[in-house]
């Protein structure tokens, strides 16, 4: 299978109020191949979030070598980078962050709008990952008529939008109870199958995370 994300060495030093400054990432190396699901688990503060952030193009590493499908982004321009991440990077968070004043089809038209894609043929993409999770008939719902778990899902159709190649998520199904968040992350790993995408899913569930293809544990010798 073809390899869409590499981190080969990856470190990150945050500069904090005090004598010296803070090693959160050191000598991280992984990599992630299309259609394969990886379970990122990692105690709090051992870095996970900064690490998507590094993986997805959102924050710059301090050493090593970060590749997405093949290009080193590591030293590319801030143009380059918006435009892979724009182009190949989906992204979840624990808290859907969808915009109330649009409905749930909205918010998965309104992405593809900003990469180009006309709008009839985003709306028939926005209708099509709905129907995917099963949110045909919440399409004109706005966000605060969803429950927790739908617009989760939302989220996820969004982070799909523009047909990446790499999905990043950072604890996705952290803010629901138990038997949403199972509900919901079946949803996740049935969009991520029919798609073929590469995933790396942070998560602290290691009940979800053992249903995963492979397992990456993070900061657990520091």
């Amino acid at each position: 299978m073809s390899e869409v994300l590499r981190l080969s060495g990856v470190g990150k030093t945050y500069a904090k109020d005090g004598p010296s400054p803070v090693e959160v990432l050191s000598g991280i190396d992984l990599n992630v191949v299309r259609g394969e699901v990886v379970a990122l688990v990692a105690p709090s503060g051992a870095g996970k979030s900064t690490l998507l952030h590094i993986a997805g193009l959102l924050d710059t590493a301090d050493a090593g070598q970060v590749w997405l499908n093949g290009r080193d982004m590591t030293q590319a321009s801030d143009r380059a980078r918006t435009d892979a991440r724009r182009a190949d990077v989906g992204f979840v968070y624990q808290f859907h962050h969808l915009l109330p004043e649009f409905s749930a089809a909205e918010n998965i038209i309104l992405p593809q709008l900003a990469n180009a894609v006309p709008r009839r043929q985003a709306a028939d993409r926005a209708a099509d990952l709905l129907d995917r999770v099963g949110l045909s008939a919440r399409a004109n719902h706005r966000p605060a008529e969803l429950s927790g778990g739908e617009q989760q899902r939302v989220a996820f159709c969004r982070a799909l939008a523009n047909q990446p190649s790499l999905l990043l998520a950072d604890e996705p199904t952290g803010n629901l109870d138990p038997d949403t968040s199972d509900r919901v992350f079946e949803v996740l790993m049935g969009l991520v199958r029919e798609t073929g995408l590469a995933a790396l899913i942070a998560t602290h569930n290691h009940e979800l995370a053992g249903r995963m293809d492979r397992l990456i544990r993070l900061g657990e010798e520091h």
